[in-house]
């Protein structure tokens, strides 16, 4: 995370003489205002065009004996860690299925940026081969997420692969602001494939975003 500027800096002598002077004065130091995060408001651009730190890679998820088995596969930031959802209750009409669907694709994979030091997921999202283009299984991924607003779509091609991603804003009442999501779609002879970022706010979200710009730069059929 950014944190914004206005602590100035002082050497060790100068230090030294400014206490001893306010000291016999017997005043108390003013301290400086704490910190506060960057308020700039959040960049909607595509990871293809930012400048972003990117991050080291780690673990490749998707190919048989990995983490999650997937019609794709790709490198997630180093101790970034995946985990396979079983979404054998997904159709059952309970409120894991809920949590498992989100529009026409169901979670499959999960990956857990906590160990990186970051609090949100990259989640991968699959369906059945159809005769909807990967734009519009996107767009109706987004849609039902609920609140979103300012949604930019931009297409790219990654190891042989078309996709489009997505750059918008969530809202919801639990959240005081609307906060930066992502997420990106390619097809394959599996079907389509979502991956989605979240985080717990905009701050997290921009942080996590070179990991999903290592996702997409590494993605390749399985």
């Amino acid at each position: 995370m950014q944190v914004g500027a206005g602590i100035r800096r002082h050497g060790w002598a100068q230090l030294l003489v400014l206490a001893a002077a306010l000291t016999a004065c017997g005043q108390d130091a003013e301290p400086e205002p704490d910190a506060k995060p960057s308020a700039q408001a959040p960049t909607r651009n595509s990871t293809a065009g930012s400048t972003a730190t990117a991050v080291a890679s780690g673990a490749t998820v998707g190919a048989p004996g990995s983490a999650c088995e997937l019609p794709v596969t790709f490198a997630t930031g180093r101790d970034w860690k995946a985990e396979a959802i079983d979404n054998s209750a997904a159709g059952s009409g309970d409120f894991g299925d809920l949590a498992l669907r989100q529009g026409p694709v169901t979670a499959v994979c999960e990956i857990d940026a906590k160990p990186a030091g970051n609090i949100g997921f990259l989640r991968v999202f699959t369906a059945p081969p159809g005769n909807a283009g990967i734009r519009s299984v996107l767009a109706a991924f987004v849609a039902a997420e609920g609140k979103v607003g300012e949604a930019k779509y931009t297409p790219f091609k990654t190891g042989g692969l078309d996709g489009v991603q997505v750059d918008y804003l969530y809202s919801s009442e639990f959240l005081d602001e609307p906060k930066q999501e992502s997420a990106l779609a390619v097809g394959t002879p599996e079907g389509p494939v979502v991956l989605h970022l979240g985080g717990l706010d905009t701050e997290e979200h921009r942080a996590m975003l070179p990991a999903l710009e290592l996702a997409r730069r590494t993605l390749r059929v399985g």
